[in-house]
């Protein structure tokens, strides 16, 4: 293990998502969504953790609390967009291979797309108002939004996505975050599309660099229901990785095979690593020695000082509060032990 340091080298982070709280669910309101969102990045500053984030809270629907509003939160206000859609549209859009884990479209493109009346730079602003550690805004990314809408505007899924990629810089230049992290949570199986998934994401990478933010990308081979939803390896996706204008990216990596990690030795080196130290598909909770032992190979792989930041795989949503409140405590523990840093 490293010699004690003063201050850690090693950021702890989360991905996003926390379990919505059961009295928001039963009692939702204005007051206690705020209420809510104290909540989780008070417990999660509480924990440890370094760079936190308001569970992506923001995004809550009472009539979609399962999903967090991953998709639906960001496209139904947009212009060029409508909810409405046929009968054979629905049937055709069950039979896309990549759609099999929604039943229906978050909505149809008939028009040039545009920010309509999303309003990110609020949300944002409001969940930071609440932290007193960095602060992350997270950002469903272009390449996932256009694989889930139906077009009949564009005729090409990479012009949606480029176009999604606009109206989301647009926001994204006035958000006030020291992190913004946009989420692409379909490119890891489908990573023959990575060329045009990277220029549009780029786009909103850009913009969130243009507002002061540290741009960064998470990527995950899925979590509905605490499932793996799709195929594919990192190492498929290293020229993605290398093609983004991001400052990290944000990986599953605890719940993947080991030897997957020599995929990133060829990961850009001005891209730091964010390295996955908690499974988000196990309810068991890792000690601080697993923790630390995960920081220590990739290290030994990788190279002494390539992670910059450890995390869960992914977002916390589909777990107990108390499993998710458990394993945050774990990557402070573990980054401290890891470093040499005194309880």
């Amino acid at each position: 293990m490293p010699a004690p340091s003063q201050a850690p080298r090693i950021q702890t982070t989360v991905v996003g998502s926390y379990p919505v709280p059961d009295w928001l669910v039963a009692a939702p309101s204005e007051q206690a969504l705020m209420d809510a969102t104290r909540v989780v990045i008070g417990t999660q500053e509480q924990a440890g953790i370094d760079v936190v984030c308001d569970g992506e809270l923001y995004r809550f629907d009472i009539n979609h609390p399962e999903t967090n509003g991953m998709i639906e939160y960001f496209v139904r206000p947009m212009d060029g967009i409508t909810q409405r859609f046929s009968f054979d549209d629905l049937i055709a859009y069950r039979s896309k291979s990549g759609m099999k884990f929604r039943t229906r479209p978050p909505g149809t493109v008939v028009g040039p797309i545009g920010h309509g009346s999303l309003d990110l730079p609020l949300a944002c602003a409001r969940a930071k108002a609440l932290a007193r550690h960095r602060f992350k805004f997270t950002v469903t990314g272009p390449h996932m939004l256009a694989k889930t809408l139906i077009d009949k505007h564009y005729g090409d899924v990479k012009a949606v996505a480029h176009a999604l990629g606009d109206a989301l810089a647009e926001q994204v230049k006035h958000l006030d975050a020291d992190v913004v992290q946009v989420d692409e949570a379909n490119l890891p199986g489908h990573a023959e599309e990575w060329e045009w998934a990277a220029s549009s994401i780029n786009r909103v990478l850009d913009a969130a660099k243009a507002a002061g933010a540290v741009p960064a990308v998470h990527l995950c081979f899925g979590n509905y229901g605490g499932q793996t939803i799709q195929k594919g390896t990192w190492g498929q996706l290293v020229n993605y990785l290398n093609a983004l204008h991001a400052d990290h990216v944000v990986l599953e990596c605890a719940h993947r095979p080991p030897n997957e990690l020599e995929a990133l030795r060829d990961l850009r080196p001005e891209i730091g690593l964010g390295l996955g130290v908690v499974d988000i598909k196990a309810t068991d909770v890792e000690s601080a020695d697993a923790v630390a032992r995960a920081i220590e190979r990739a290290e030994k792989l990788l190279g002494a000082g390539r992670v910059r930041y450890i995390h869960p795989d992914c977002g916390f949503w589909m777990l107990k509060r108390t499993i998710a409140d458990a394993k945050m405590r774990a990557l402070k523990q573990g980054r401290d032990l890891f470093e040499g840093i005194a309880a």
